[in-house]
């Protein structure tokens, strides 16, 4: 199982090995070589069916299902390049339940992640939007890598940006969907 990502702004991708995911809203204990904490929100979907070089007209037919996550980069003094921030166990924040793609459609369902109780993003009204970004994404992963059922597809929604540091003490994150709970962790260094 593949985590593809399409950074924001950037008409590549890349992939998370599947040991980031964290899917059960556990904590996340910083390890101590990481200095700082980055974090980008996405949009993500569940892979449906096998395919190479997906044209845009059915790419829809390639995922059944969706929801709002983020991904966590951790930086160390030496390190803060793509490849290895990004590899870190537990740092793709994939919540379940997944959503039917028409959920996207309604503009009252607002994904808003909090910092405590900042808020560090909210979406714009853009559920038709969202359902082309995540085409755009399987089309443009599909012709470098195969897509397997069970892959999911991620789309940055915003650039990277500082979440914690190791002077922060127990950052606490929370996002809310549908006006449900997708995860609420801890940051621990």
């Amino acid at each position: 199982m593949n985590i593809i990502v399409k950074p924001y702004g950037s008409s590549s991708c890349y992939c998370r090995p599947d040991t980031t995911w964290e899917r059960e809203n556990k904590d996340l204990y910083v390890p101590e070589c990481v200095s700082r904490l980055y974090w980008t929100p996405i949009l993500f979907a569940r892979i449906c069916k096998a395919g190479k070089c997906v044209g845009g007209k059915f790419a829809s037919r390639y995922y059944d299902a969706f929801n709002y996550g983020a991904l966590l980069y951790c930086h160390t003094d030496e390190s803060s390049d793509m490849a290895s921030s990004s590899c870190y166990d537990h740092t793709s924040l994939l919540p379940a339940p997944l959503y039917n793609p028409v959920v996207m459609e309604n503009a009252d369902n607002i994904y808003e992640v909090r910092k405590k109780e900042e808020i560090l993003f909210r979406t714009p009204d853009s559920g038709v939007a969202g359902k082309e970004m995540i085409e755009a994404a399987i089309c443009l992963a599909s012709q470098k890598t195969s897509l397997r059922i069970g892959d999911f597809i991620a789309v940055e929604l915003a650039p990277q940006s500082l979440l914690a540091d190791r002077n922060e003490e127990n950052v606490e994150l929370n996002a809310r969907f549908c006006e449900n709970s997708l995860y609420d962790i801890k940051l621990i260094f």
